[in-house]
Order: C-alpha cells, then sequence, then structure tokens
C-alpha cells in the first residue's frame, strides 16, 4: 500500500512538473522538450530493460513470444510449444465457427472509423490489426480479437439500423428549394455557377422494411449459432467425450473417466504414474496418483525423458521408469473406437521433443518409411516396432 501511494506522491509530481514548464516557455518550445523527454525515458527504459535481463535479474521472452512473431521458431527450437494444439495456427473454419455473421461485419466496422479518426476510433483500428494478427498465429489468442470483433461489428451494425430504421423519408420538394434559393444567392453575389451536393437518404419504405427484416434475421441465426456452439463445442467436458456413429446416435467416450477410477481403486496411493503430459492435470486430480510429468510444460527435459522413454526400445525404456520409479504406464490408444487424439497420434511429438535433448540416441527420421511415411501398421519401421509405444 506504501509503495502505491509513493507511486502515486511521484507521479502528481511529474504531472506538477510539466504544468510548471508548459507556462513557463512558449508552445513550440514545450513540445520539443515533451519529444525529446519521451525519447528520452524510452530510450533509457529499453538500456534499463536489455541490461537488467542481461545482468539476469530480468527473464528474458519465452519461446511463446518468439513464436507470435517467428510462427517456425517453436517447431524447430522448442518442440514442446509446437506439440500444444492451442498454439497452432488458427484455420479459416475456425474464424467462421466462432465469429459467424461478425466475420463480415468486423471489417465494415474498422472501415467505419477511419471515416471519423478520433480517439476511440484509432484504438479500435490498432487494436483489430494486432488482434487479428496474433489471432492468426494462435489459435488460443482468439480470445483476444473477439472483444474488438463485437465492437467494430456493433459499429457497423448501428450504422446500418440508424440509416434504415428511419420510417420517414427525405422531403425532396423542400430540399430541392432550399438548394435553389442557395445558388440564387450566389448567384446575386457573382461568383461561379455552384453544384449542390445530392441528398442521401432512403426514400423507398420498401428498402428499409427489407433491410431492417433481413438483419433481425440475421442477429436472431447469430444467437441461435451461439447457443448451439456453446453447449456443443465449448461445453464439452475433455474427459468424457462425444460422437455420433453413422446412424446420427451420440456416443459417450468414457474410457479417460473409467481408466483413472481403475487406477484410484487399484494402485497404492503412492503408485506413480508415467504418461504423456496431457494427462497429468487428470490423473492427479481424478485419480489421485503422482505423475512423473503433467501439464505445468515448462520443463523441457521431464517431458523430453518420457518422450524418450516411450519411443526407445524396452531395456532403455525399462531403466528410464526404473531411475524414477515409475510403477505403471498409462497409454491411450483410439484404434477401436476410431479416436484420433490418442497416444499413437501424439507419438511423433514424444519423438520431436526427445530428439531435442537427446539427438543422438533418438531420431524422428528412424520412425518414417523408405518412402517418408509414418506407419504404425505391418509396414511400420522397425525402430517404431520395438518402441515402447
Amino acid at each position: 500500500m506504501l509503495t502505491r501511494l509513493i507511486g502515486i506522491f511521484g507521479f502528481l509530481q511529474l504531472i506538477g512538473f510539466l504544468e510548471y514548464v508548459r507556462g513557463a516557455v512558449p508552445s513550440r518550445q514545450f513540445q520539443t522538450f515533451m519529444v525529446a523527454g519521451l525519447g528520452l525515458v524510452f530510450g533509457a527504459a529499453l538500456l534499463g530493460l536489455f541490461g537488467l535481463t542481461w545482468a539476469g535479474y530480468i527473464a528474458p521472452w519465452s519461446g511463446r513470444f518468439y513464436s507470435l512473431w517467428d510462427t517456425s521458431y517453436a517447431k524447430i527450437h522448442i518442440p514442446i510449444i509446437a506439440s500444444v494444439s492451442e498454439h497452432q495456427p488458427t484455420a479459416w473454419p475456425a474464424f467462421f465457427f466462432d465469429l459467424n455473421m461478425l466475420i463480415w461485419l468486423f471489417p465494415a466496422g474498422v472501415y467505419l472509423c477511419f471515416q471519423k479518426l478520433e480517439d476511440q476510433h484509432v484504438f479500435v483500428i490498432v487494436y483489430a490489426v494486432f488482434g487479428s494478427y496474433f489471432a492468426g498465429v494462435m489459435v488460443r489468442l482468439m480470445l483476444t480479437l473477439t472483444p474488438i470483433v463485437c465492437v467494430a461489428a456493433a459499429i457497423a451494425m448501428s450504422q446500418l439500423l440508424d440509416t434504415y430504421l428511419v420510417a420517414s423519408s427525405p422531403n425532396v420538394d423542400e430540399t430541392n428549394e432550399d438548394e435553389t434559393e442557395g445558388s440564387k444567392k450566389t448567384s446575386k453575389q457573382g461568383s461561379l455557377r455552384s453544384t449542390s451536393e445530392p441528398w442521401v437518404g432512403i426514400y423507398n419504405f420498401v428498402s428499409k422494411l427489407v433491410l431492417a427484416g433481413g438483419m433481425t434475421v440475421f442477429l436472431l441465426l447469430f444467437v441461435q449459432h451461439c447457443t448451439w456452439v456453446t453447449s456443443n463445442a465449448y461445453s464439452s467436458p475433455s474427459v468424457v467425450l462425444a460422437s455420433r456413429l453413422p446412424d446420427g446416435s451420440q456416443h459417450i467416450i468414457d474410457d479417460y473417466r473409467e481408466a483413472y477410477q481403475w487406477l484410484r481403486q487399484n494402485t497404492k496411493e503412492d503408485a506413480k504414474i508415467m504418461s504423456w503430459w496431457d494427462y497429468g492435470y487428470q490423473i492427479g486430480g481424478m485419480a489421485d496418483r503422482p505423475t512423473l510429468v503433467d501439464n505445468n510444460t515448462w520443463n523441457n527435459t521431464h517431458i523430453a525423458t518420457v518422450g524418450k522413454a516411450m519411443s526407445s526400445r524396452e531395456e532403455v525404456s525399462y531403466e528410464i521408469m526404473r531411475q524414477h520409479e515409475v510403477d505403471y504406464v498409462l497409454v491411450v490408444f483410439g484404434g477401436l473406437l476410431g479416436y484420433s487424439g490418442d497416444d499413437i497420434n501424439k507419438f511423433l511429438w514424444m519423438v520431436r521433443i526427445a530428439e531435442g535433448i537427446w539427438p543422438e540416441e533418438v531420431k524422428e527420421r528412424d520412425f518414417f518409411t523408405a518412402r517418408g511415411e509414418y506407419k504404425v501398421d505391418h509396414d511400420a519401421t522397425e525402430t517404431m516396432k520395438n518402441s515402447l509405444m
């Protein structure tokens, strides 16, 4: 609390100093002083940031930050970041799925902000540009784009409804009379012949009714779409999965919960489970058992150790598990159910992450056939067949 008060007191002193300088020097010199002062403060802050980072007092930028500017950085240098599905680039269908009709109202709202560049409109434009870029780099950053999409779309929608919901049409006769009187006054003053601007407005009541009715239908469909997306795509737990059978009926995949329940009832309380990091928090919360790695992905070496155990021969994997006192290994296989999110699908990421730490012992190319295919059937490579997975 005391630190905040000191900070506010210092800020007030700075404002008082600037007001004193403003009254003591001419406006042009004050502008020069402000530009020079801000540039000096910015440069000093930037140098201080680099100096403290170099000295180790401030942690350097993380790999996630670099991935925002270089989309290939994580895949080359830190595969654990690229392996997370939320860090993948956003596909075009995801924009239409999440934004629906706002996808075409959004650019219209940004265009309207350009027509009148006030402070709030500049903020909307800048936010829209950066939000659109970052949302295209990582799918999880769609959350940062949606607020400005709603604001810009609301601006466009408001402009449309303000124009078309006025039931009375412009009076053309009165407008022409005013323009005629104005032109007569101009001609009497001996000036050149003036050209009056046309009256802009919606004269046809049917046009107003059609557009207002159409926008109402769009809004109702948008509400229906949002309700459906929320209930079907964003309200399902990640433990219990729902799928559709060929006949259209719903099929519930409850294997995760049943596996965690089995671990809770049939293993010792101090039994250590080795699995891929995706299931770490779920095993700790639902099975109440310790895991070798979990969803805290900051320790790349621990996760690479599990990847090495999964991708190595059984003799090598056994020594790794004995070294870390592993009692059980959890592997998810979705071949019988057609579940594409199993560990076979994630296996190449385990190999890539392990190769980043032990490039001489784990090689991704050993898991591909001579034709460059990733096979898990009888055509799989010998390295794939002999691995723990």
